[in-house]
This record gives structure tokens, C-alpha cells and sequence, in this order.
């Protein structure tokens, strides 16, 4: 079945080289959306966005790294206009507190905090003046729940919680609507 119920919408799905991003990707173009493929892997990313056009729909891809500032405000200055944005990128990193180097643990937070952040801060302006918008984040059972050796990851997706959804009204544009999506959680 070829619904393409998201005709005239734009989206721009981070960290959608592989697994849920990809999905999700591949599933907004299927039902007609323009998808803007972000990841770090050109190959990989281009990969999506061959999928997605084979398919029959748009999508162009982006590569980024989310954990470089410069980087992130180029993503978006390339993204320009969406009407969706999947907060998808991020990694993880489990074991012992003490074997965790500070360098890791910055960039779990630049790019599974920070990044959100700045994305939502930047494109929400723009869905706003124009009415409508939607912002889903993708969260971890992790930030709900402790897990042996994921403090700092759990922590990430915690504070990725906390800044997404109906309760966040300066993080959510007017018209629109914002959501956390918890991935193995019933």
C-alpha cells in the first residue's frame, strides 16, 4: 500500500543512516514526505537516501557530525525548512563510572543532549511562524530506568526527556506539537 499522506511535508531524521533513524526515514517517504537524511557515514547515508527515492519518494542526504557545533548549524542551515524533525543521533557507552574518560562522556552529551537541544532551538522559530510542526525525540528505556553501566548514557537520555513534550512550552512552537518516543517501552 503507497499512502502518500505527507505530500508537501518536509523532515529531516538525524542519525538516520541505520536502525531506527533509517526506519523512520524510509517510512516518512514512503508516505510522501521529503526526507533530508542526516548521519555521518556518507555511504551508509546516501545508501537511505537511494532507498527512499527508488521508492518513489524525495530525500536528499547530509552528513554531520552532531557533536561539532559547526557542523550542527551547517545541518541546519541545509535542512532550511522542515515541517518534522526526528531527534534520532546518539550513541551510547556502557561500563564501569570509572573507566568512562571525560572526552567520551562530553560528546555522549554534546551529541545526545546538545544537539536536540540546538536543532529544536533552531528549527521550532521557523515551524512556529508558519503554524504547524512536529518534533519527535527519540528516547532509551535507559533515561527511565538505572542500567548497570549506563549511568552517563541513561543521564543523556534523561535530560533528552525532560526538554521534549507538552510540559516544555518554550521548547514547543505554537500550532505544533512535540513528543518523546521510547523505544522498548510498552
Amino acid at each position: 500500500m503507497n499512502q502518500r499522506d505527507l505530500e508537501g511535508i518536509s523532515a529531516l531524521v538525524t542519525g538516520a543512516s541505520s536502525g531506527i533513524g533509517r526506519a523512520a526515514a524510509e517510512e516518512l517517504g514512503r508516505h510522501g514526505a521529503e526526507v533530508v537524511v542526516h548521519g555521518r557515514d556518507a555511504a551508509r547515508g546516501s545508501a537511505v537516501a537511494d532507498t527512499i527515492t527508488a521508492e518513489g519518494g524525495n530525500a536528499r542526504f547530509v552528513a554531520a557530525d552532531l557533536s561539532c557545533p559547526d557542523q550542527l548549524g551547517d545541518l541546519v542551515d541545509q535542512a532550511d525548512t522542515v515541517d518534522v524533525l526526528v531527534n534520532n543521533a546518539g550513541f551510547s557507552w556502557f561500563g564501569p563510572t570509572a573507566e568512562l574518560d571525560v572526552a567520551t562522556f562530553d560528546r555522549l552529551f554534546a551529541a545526545n543532549v546538545r544537539a536536540p537541544y540546538f536543532l529544536v532551538g533552531a528549527l521550532a522559530p521557523k515551524m512556529a511562524a508558519r503554524g504547524s510542526g512536529s518534533i519527535v525525540s527519540i528516547g532509551s528505556m535507559a533515561g527511565q530506568i538505572g542500567l548497570a553501566g549506563g549511568a552517563a548514557y541513561g543521564a543523556t537520555k534523561a535530560a533528552l526527556a525532560s526538554m521534549t513534550g507538552p510540559g516544555q512550552p518554550s521548547s514547543v512552537p505554537s500550532g505544533s506539537g512535540s513528543m518523546p518516543s521510547l523505544p522498548g517501552r510498552c
